[in-house]
């Protein structure tokens, strides 16, 4: 009963589990883009974005098949256990959810831009799940890394929950809060699907386009 009421509600203060103080695997070379997976020291010129879209596996194939991206990685944020893993992240006692972190040249492709693909790509509307995979770590997420970030990040989450509310499709759900830590998730998950081109992907969407 524990474990399925974590499934959709997020930890109380103190319920957390307790990660571990230092990360334990190394991560290489981006398998795809042939850059680092490790972009904490973002390179002079570009910018990084956080999205938490459900499953990472296919959010993360989704950008870096975009005009301007250097790099991505998927990781875990928006929770207080210092470098979770996986089955961690899955037991709910985390608070975080799959994220994908996007390192891109903005005067290829605006920030806006990936917002804007963002909301194309999942269903903002299912709260703590994306189709059939349910948990708080599909729910869905903007963590912004500058105050110009949040402006955006609000706007078009207001433009875009208006319009699924004109079609009747639901309130939106998207939480948009400064980024904390993020924490990189193993190796095996990065680049998921172009190590797996069969693997699991899990693409639930309004159908709705971002307005004009």
């Amino acid at each position: 009963m524990l474990f399925g009421h974590f499934k959709t509600h997020l930890p109380a203060a103190g319920q957390t589990l307790p990660g571990r103080p230092e990360r334990p695997w190394q991560l290489g070379e981006h398998v795809v883009l042939g850059t680092p997976v490790e972009t904490d020291e973002v390179p002079e010129g570009l910018e990084a974005a956080v999205f938490g879209l459900g499953c990472f596996w296919g959010a993360e194939e989704f950008y870096w098949q975009l005009p301007g991206v250097w790099s991505t990685s998927v990781g875990y944020s928006g929770g207080t256990t210092p470098h979770p893993t996986y089955d961690e992240v899955c037991s709910g006692l985390t608070g975080h959810t799959e994220a994908v972190r996007v390192v891109f040249d903005p005067t290829v492709t605006s920030y806006a831009e990936l917002v804007k693909r963002f909301f194309e790509i999942h269903d903002p509307t299912q709260g703590m799940r994306q189709g059939n995979d349910v948990g708080t770590q599909y729910r869905s997420a903007l963590y912004t890394l500058s105050d110009a970030q949040a402006a955006t990040a609000r706007e078009l989450t207001d433009i875009y929950g208006a319009e699924l509310e004109r079609q009747g499709l639901g309130v939106i759900t998207t939480e948009v809060a400064p980024a904390g830590d993020y924490f990189y998730a193993e190796g095996p998950h990065q680049q998921y699907l172009a190590k797996n081109p069969n693997g699991y992907r899990c693409h639930a969407n309004t159908g709705v386009a971002f307005p004009a």
